[in-house]
C-alpha cells in the first residue's frame, strides 16, 4: 500500500532522549522549557524576530482574526481547506469568495478588489500547496482599502519570497505543524507576525488572556501546546534539509516520468523556492483523473483530490456561489503520494500505471 502522505519520523532514540527529560522536570505543558526552545530554534532557522507555537493551525488562524479584531465581510479563497473558511465563520465574520488564478490556483488579487465593500475588514489568502500568493499586489489593495491581512500559510513552511521568510508577509502569517506537514510536531501550529504588540497580544490570547496570577487583559483561548509535540518538533528540525532534498528529487522523478501525461502542474511564483510539500497535477479532463484515480485506488496506491470540491458551493453553512475557475479546476486536480519514505521505484510504478490509464 502507498498512502497519499507518511509522516516523517526522526530515530526513536533521538526523540526517547526528550521524552527522559520531560519525565525528570515533570512540566509536560503551558509552554514548557522544549516548547520554547522550539520557538527559538523555528525562529533562528526561519529568520524571524517573532513566532509563536501554538495548539495548531486551524487555532492560529482564529486567534489571528482575533487578535486583529475582524468584523463583518473577509474576502478569501474558495480553494483551500476548508479551516481557511470556517475560521471565518467561526469568528462571526461573513467569508466573501474570489475566483483563483488559473495557473498558480492562489487567490485573484484582481478579483479581490472588485469584491470590496465598505463591510470589508480583512484578505485571508491562502498560499496554495505552500505556492506563495501574489503578496505584493495584495499588500497595495490592502494599503489602498486600508484592510487587514492574514495569510494562511499551512503548506508554506521553509518557504521564500524576494529572499525572505514567506511568513513575513501580512499582518499575520499561520503555519500548520500537523503530522502531514513536510515538517511536523504530530499536532501542532505557528503564529508569526512582525508588530510586537501584536505578538504580546496574541501571546495572551494563547493563554486564556491571562496577564497575571489574578488579571486577565484579553478574550483568550487555549492555544499553547504540549513539550511531548515540541519534542518532536525539535528532533524533527534537524533534518529538515535532508527531507527538503528527498522530496525534491522525488519531485524530480514524478515530473521526469510523467512528462507525457496529458497534465500539467501549477505554475510556482517566480521569485520563491518550492518546499515540495505536495505533487498536484491539474489534468486535462475529470474523467482522465476520476479513471486513473480508479486504477491506483485498485492497486492501494492512495492520492487526494486536494481541494474537492470547491468551498464555495460544498459548505451547508454557507451559501452556495459557483466560481468558474475554482469549480474547473477543483474537479481536474490532483495530489500524487509524496514523503520522505516514498522510493524512486514507487514514483515509477504509480507513473506507468498513469500512463498506462491514459493511453488505454
Amino acid at each position: 500500500m502507498i498512502n497519499v502522505t507518511q509522516p516523517f519520523l526522526p530515530p526513536k532514540e533521538e526523540y526517547l532522549k526528550y521524552i527522559d527529560a520531560i519525565w525528570k522536570r515533570n512540566w509536560l505543558t503551558n509552554m514548557g522549557p522544549l516548547a520554547s526552545q522550539l520557538e527559538m530554534e523555528l525562529k533562528n532557522y526561519l529568520k524571524l524576530k517573532h513566532l509563536l507555537f501554538v495548539t495548531n493551525g486551524t487555532v492560529a488562524l482564529q486567534m489571528a482574526v482575533k487578535a486583529l479584531k475582524l468584523k463583518g465581510e473577509i474576502i478569501t479563497t474558495p480553494f483551500s481547506f476548508v479551516a481557511t473558511t470556517s475560521t471565518i465563520v467561526w469568528e462571526s465574520c461573513t467569508p466573501v469568495f474570489v475566483d483563483i488564478d488559473s495557473k498558480s490556483l492562489c487567490i485573484d488579487p484582481k478579483k479581490i478588489e472588485e469584491a470590496i465593500t465598505d463591510k470589508t475588514s480583512a484578505i485571508l489568502a491562502t498560499h496554495v500547496y505552500g505556492n506563495p500568493c501574489d503578496v505584493e499586489a495584495i499588500d497595495i489593495i490592502a494599503k489602498k482599502h486600508n484592510l487587514k491581512v492574514i495569510y494562511d500559510a499551512a503548506h508554506a513552511f521553509g518557504v521564500e519570497v524576494n529572499g525572505k521568510s514567506i511568513f513575513e508577509y501580512g499582518d499575520i502569517s499561520t503555519c500548520s505543524l500537523h503530522a502531514t506537514k513536510l515538517y511536523h510536531s504530530i499536532e501542532g501550529g505557528l503564529i508569526i507576525t512582525k508588530n510586537s504588540e501584536l505578538l504580546k497580544k496574541l501571546a495572551l490570547i494563547r493563554n486564556f488572556g491571562i496577564s497575571g496570577f489574578d488579571s486577565f487583559s484579553e478574550l483568550g483561548i487555549n492555544g499553547k501546546n504540549s513539550e511531548f509535540h515540541a519534542a518532536m518538533g525539535l528532533a524533527n528540525l534537524k533534518y529538515i534539509s535532508e527531507i527538503h532534498n528527498k522530496r525534491k528529487a522525488l519531485d524530480e522523478i514524478y515530473s521526469e516520468k510523467l512528462k507525457n501525461l496529458k497534465a500539467v502542474k501549477p505554475l510556482w511564483h517566480p521569485n520563491a523556492n518550492n518546499n515540495y510539500a505536495y505533487y498536484p497535477i491539474i489534468f486535462e479532463s475529470e474523467m482522465l483523473l476520476l479513471n486513473i484515480k480508479s486504477e491506483l485506488d485498485k492497486q492501494e496506491i492512495f492520492t487526494r483530490r486536494y481541494f474537492y470540491p470547491s468551498l464555495a458551493s460544498s459548505l451547508p453553512y454557507l451559501p452556495k456561489i459557483e466560481l468558474p475557475i475554482t469549480e474547473d479546476i477543483s474537479k481536474r486536480i490532483l495530489c500524487l503520494p509524496l514523503y520522505y519514505d516514498l522510493t524512486f521505484e514507487e514514483i515509477e510504478l504509480i507513473a506507468r500505471i498513469m500512463l498506462r490509464i491514459q493511453n488505454n
